[in-house]
């Protein structure tokens, strides 16, 4: 039967038992509820002229479009809406959550943050972890189309993020191949004007330049392969995000259908959703770490020289920290 869209539908209510909120939206009633409080007064409609669709219903129908990547005609089948307004609805509840970014998506490495991946891996003065995750489009049309073509062999959006030891986001940044991404990004000229003092962790697709620092190509003695265990270990925390991420949003799986507009929005929507829940502790049954590939583990193939200046940092690395 098709639920009223004037009322609260009724498997967010009570009667539900168990894990059945996370099971269809990923986000238990109390975590829904609260992001209800902080996107509501901005995706309320001014009247309920023609039957306005409530704050907590849009929600619901964008948190479930994120959750399983339906198409939008069954998510109106789901709601009892149309689909163009099903669509709006997407367009406009991920415009009010990217719009909490800065609020949840930053770069503040602490003392706290080293710590944390030194007691992990061992790894000192890390200031997070970074990596590239692409995201699948349909083949976009016009002159500029060939140009979301990856190497894997599909168009995709290349998201590059970085995270702390506890599996925050610190920053989303844009496009093309990630060398390339990191060095024309605010966070490469940060660290360049010395903002901070420490290390990034990357893969072999970044060229080590002292603040990415990489895995030792050729590791021959044992305390460079002592590096590059605990350099894998450390830089595993943002190849867990990915595959979080990608698991709570199945919409990230498979090609977005939206206008790039939309598609960049959602993406940095669910961003900011997955430090939501990070804070508020509401993590799915299913996260388990060793159920979680390494989504990118490919991408380490593409090895890059590093410069005096690296070398010269993970040389003392490795003397100082990974010698017997």
């Amino acid at each position: 039967p098709t639920i009223p869209i004037t009322k609260t539908p009724l498997y967010i209510g009570p009667s539900i038992r168990g894990n059945e909120e996370q099971m269809r939206y990923r986000y238990s009633k109390d975590s829904v509820m609260q992001l209800e409080r902080k996107v509501g007064p901005t995706i309320k409609y001014e009247s309920d002229r023609n039957v306005a669709v409530s704050p907590l219903l849009q929600l619901l129908v964008a948190l479930r479009f994120y959750a399983t990547g339906c198409f939008q005609m069954v998510d109106r089948d789901l709601f009892g809406l149309h689909k163009s307004t099903v669509c709006r609805i997407v367009v406009r509840v991920s415009s009010a959550i990217a719009s909490l970014k800065n609020q949840y998506i930053s770069f503040k490495p602490t003392e706290e943050t080293a710590a944390g991946f030194y007691r992990r891996a061992r790894f000192p003065g890390v200031l997070g972890a970074i990596d590239c995750i692409h995201i699948p489009i349909p083949k976009p049309g016009g002159e500029n189309g060939e140009l979301y073509h990856n190497r894997k062999g599909y168009c995709s959006i290349n998201v590059q993020a970085v995270c702390d030891d506890k599996g925050h986001y610190s920053r989303w940044l844009g496009s093309i191949h990630d060398r390339r991404i990191f060095y024309n990004s605010h966070l490469c000229a940060m660290l360049e004007r010395g903002a901070y003092e420490g290390h990034l962790l990357g893969d072999n697709g970044y060229a080590c330049h002292g603040y990415p620092v990489t895995p030792h190509l050729n590791p021959q003695t044992p305390e460079e392969r002592e590096y590059n265990t605990s350099h894998i270990l450390a830089r595993g925390f943002i190849e867990r995000v990915f595959g979080v991420w990608k698991k709570r949003f199945q919409c990230l799986k498979e090609a977005l259908c939206t206008k790039m507009d939309t598609t960049l929005t959602i993406i940095i929507a669910v961003a900011v959703l997955y430090n939501f829940c990070k804070r508020q502790v509401d993590e799915l049954t299913e996260e388990a770490e060793e159920d979680l590939p390494e989504e990118n583990a490919e991408d380490g193939q593409l090895q890059h020289a590093a410069n005096a200046n690296g070398n010269a940092v993970r040389r003392t690395l490795i003397e100082n920290h990974f010698a017997a």
